[in-house]
């Protein structure tokens, strides 16, 4: 038993050592700064000293329009996007495993594609599609007869949606995938005796099957949902964005360090933010819990 303690320990103890150094210590630091603030003594003339201010700086962020706007924005993204991405990965998932597929292996590597291109490269790709003046296919649009301004305050939300999507369709799709190869073929056979057509076989057997995945992918969107930054980072710098500098509370968080220098209230909002994250993350968890147990009990 001690043989095993000790094994234990020594190849849990990285990990640890790990966590704490790129974790731990960071939240906590994050946390002390957001206790202070900068002032400058006398009549500005003097230097600046950190000053203890307690709650103030999360009072200041909470108190701001632009902050708890912030968070109405990621609320409509994270309504248009979670479903549309769930949806979206899972619907090519299960034609990707249809008997009727071909060239899976090829599609699988196309649709995953542009999950290996950075996020920031992606924004860019995107801002110059966008863009009028540039971009063929706001040219083809107007030439149809369509006019949207992907920039305007209706079509940036969707604009910063349509460039997520197109970066991680692919990549939650083969976790679906994956899931869905894990099935037993034995039970399909048997539906398929049982004359469910490929339908009833998708939506009823192979769908509950990987309602595990489903919740693990929509825990871990909604916490990269509530991290939104270089999407809109990127689409701020379009001509005429609607997207402000404070338009998400990471943007906030990153205006308030570097353009303001007040460090002390980018700590806040960035504690706030995860705060909010771990609540939405236990919630979740703790729903998709309660479901597993009830179903336990009734079989």
């Amino acid at each position: 038993m001690k043989a095993r303690t000790r094994a234990a320990t020594i190849l849990l103890t990285p990990f640890f050592l790990l966590f704490t150094a790129v974790m731990v210590v960071p939240i906590g630091y994050a946390v002390w700064l957001s206790l202070f603030t900068e002032k400058q003594s006398g009549l500005g003339f003097g230097g600046t000293e950190t000053v203890f201010t307690g709650l103030d700086n999360y009072t200041a962020a909470l108190g701001d329009r632009a902050f708890r706007e912030g968070f109405g924005v990621l609320l409509g993204y994270c309504l248009l996007y979670i479903p549309l991405l769930l949806a979206g990965a899972l619907g090519l998932a299960l034609l990707l495993d249809s008997a009727l597929a071909r060239a899976r292996r090829f599609f699988q590597l196309a649709l995953f594609l542009p999950h290996a291109v950075p996020g920031i490269i992606a924004a860019l790709i995107w801002v110059y599609l966008y863009t009028p003046q540039l971009s063929p296919v706001v040219q083809a649009m107007e030439a149809g007869g369509i006019g949207f301004d992907f920039f305007s305050p209706e079509g940036a939300l969707p604009s910063v949606v349509n460039i997520a999507l197109w970066e991680w369709l692919g990549y939650n799709m083969v976790i679906f995938y994956a899931a869905l190869q894990a099935i037993d073929r034995s039970v399909l056979e048997a539906a398929t005796v049982d004359g469910a057509g490929a339908w009833r076989i998708a939506f009823s057997v192979k769908v509950p099957l990987v309602k595990a995945s489903l919740a693990m992918v929509a825990l871990f969107t909604i916490i990269g949902s509530l991290q939104l930054f270089t999407e809109p980072l990127i689409l701020n710098k379009g001509t005429g964005s609607a997207v402000t500098s404070t338009w998400t509370p990471n943007m906030y968080a990153y205006t308030a360090a570097f353009d303001r220098n007040d460090y002390g209230l980018a700590a806040a909002a960035s504690v706030l933010l995860a705060l909010t994250a771990a609540l939405l993350s236990f919630g979740v968890t703790r729903m998709t819990g309660r479901r597993k147990a009830g179903k336990e009990r009734t079989a």
